[in-house]
């Protein structure tokens, strides 16, 4: 430091006060900047060869990538004189890549084991039964969640600071070391989950556990190249540690509402508003822990939610229980499952849902119970299958069991035509395709 500072201020007295007298041809400048120069690179080159660690190494790397040719170089009063000299560089080029290497080594290694370090800590606040941190009433390691992700962008601002391409390779090397920390990660949380279901705060170690993937996920979003096979193995590590815990989250409420989606077909449909609001409130007091999961994953459990209500529902409308002869049974229950599926969407939206491509099912289902033209059922199936082009005929077979006073001709017809409309389309998201037909 005192060398760069003693070399920018002498040379800018040179350029101020003593070039000018001495005549041009002596180039006065340019011999002070050169001796100034290979002094400076001298002693530049025997600390660099010398037992350098750490800290040592970081400076002289950034005196020669960054505060030589930018802050001194640069000097509004010195660049145009330093130009014509052609200085060159602090070091040789293979020293400087030799120091480049030795910095890189040791910040991968410390950054690594920094890493290690915190799943370690973190697992053992499990085993201590401690209650996870929370920030903005939302669940969360400060270890995993955000100390992780700070040091591996402070690591690469140093090294960025140095120079671009220090930083890109530290990039590099570290981007190789996320997925295996978070694979780590990943069986470190599948332990806990299969082992500590009587921990004490077990529900909010799996919800810090989900939003603890957020700040992962968006650094990873915003900084790696698609074409990168890390940023792939990232994500697909953090959807399963995310569909993990939501699975355990979901798993006691979808126990719970078993016993009750059978009251329907028990029921035939008569008490369905009742049954409904059973429902309803039950999953209501589960889903008020979910309030300290991260926004993304909130809305994400809460589609689950309706995607289960919906399609619960519908496995009873396919369990060949209910048979019905006269049209007024029929529009009788059409109305109801019209009234169940407004309140159902009415619930779901209210607590968040964004699945928006779940709320014509039901009422869709509904309308061809209630229709008796052949041809307006047809219609309806049609459009049926163009909204869930996953449906089958085993599932429209199973339902339209309903409809008792179809003849098997209108009965054959009527699949023959979800056959034809139904030609090889994907859904976007599946509804039928994960309803098993008995």
């Amino acid at each position: 430091l005192h060398m760069g500072k003693t070399m920018k201020e002498d040379l800018i007295v040179v350029v101020k006060y003593i070039k000018q007298l001495y005549p041009p041809e002596f180039n006065v400048f340019s011999i002070y900047a050169e001796l100034y120069h290979n002094y400076f690179a001298s002693q530049m080159k025997k600390s660099a060869e010398s037992h350098l660690e750490g800290k040592d190494v970081y400076l002289l790397l950034s005196w020669v990538h960054n505060f030589y040719p930018k802050d001194m170089r640069k000097d509004h009063v010195l660049a145009e004189e330093l130009e014509k000299v052609k200085l060159g560089s602090l070091l040789p080029s293979s020293l400087s890549k030799e120091l480049e290497k030795k910095y890189l080594d040791r910040e991968e290694a410390t950054i690594k084991n920094l890493l290690s370090r915190c799943l370690d800590k973190e697992i053992q606040r499990w085993k201590e039964e401690e209650e996870p941190e929370k920030f903005s009433g939302h669940f969360q390691s400060e270890l995993l969640g955000i100390f992780v992700i700070q040091s591996i962008y402070s690591g690469q601002k140093r090294a960025k600071d140095i120079s671009t391409a220090v930083g890109e390779e530290l990039s590099h090397r570290l981007w190789k070391e996320l997925p295996a920390f978070l694979k780590s990660y990943k069986d470190a949380f599948e332990d806990f989950k299969e082992k500590s279901k009587k921990h004490r705060y077990y529900k909010p170690v799996l919800i810090a556990s989900v939003n603890n993937c957020w700040n992962f996920r968006d650094y990873t979003e915003k900084n790696m190249s698609e074409k990168d096979d890390n940023k792939a193995s990232i994500l697909s590590t953090l959807s399963d540690i995310e569909n993990s815990g939501f699975d355990v989250l979901l798993q006691q409420l979808f126990v719970q509402l078993k016993p009750i989606y059978k009251k329907f077909t028990e029921n035939k449909w008569d008490s369905s508003n009742e049954i409904l609001n059973e429902i309803i409130k039950i999953t209501s007091k589960h889903i008020s822990d979910f309030k300290t999961l991260k926004d993304p994953f909130y809305h994400a459990i809460i589609e689950k939610v309706h995607a289960h209500l919906v399609k619960a529902y519908i496995v009873r409308l396919l369990k060949r229980k209910v048979s019905l002869k006269s049209p007024a049974q029929q529009q009788n229950l059409a109305q109801h499952i019209s009234k169940n599926a407004a309140d159902l969407e009415a619930f779901c939206t209210s607590n968040g849902s964004q699945a928006t491509w779940l709320n014509s099912a039901l009422p869709k289902l509904a309308e061809i119970i209630r229709l008796q033209d052949l041809g307006a059922i047809k219609l309806e199936v049609a459009t049926l299958a163009t909204t869930y082009p996953d449906i089958r005929k085993r599932h429209l077979e199973a339902f339209l069991y309903i409809k008792a006073n179809l003849s098997r001709s209108e009965l054959k017809s009527i699949l023959g035509y979800l056959a034809d409309s139904t030609a090889s389309l994907l859904p976007k998201a599946p509804l039928f395709s994960d309803i098993n037909v008995s």
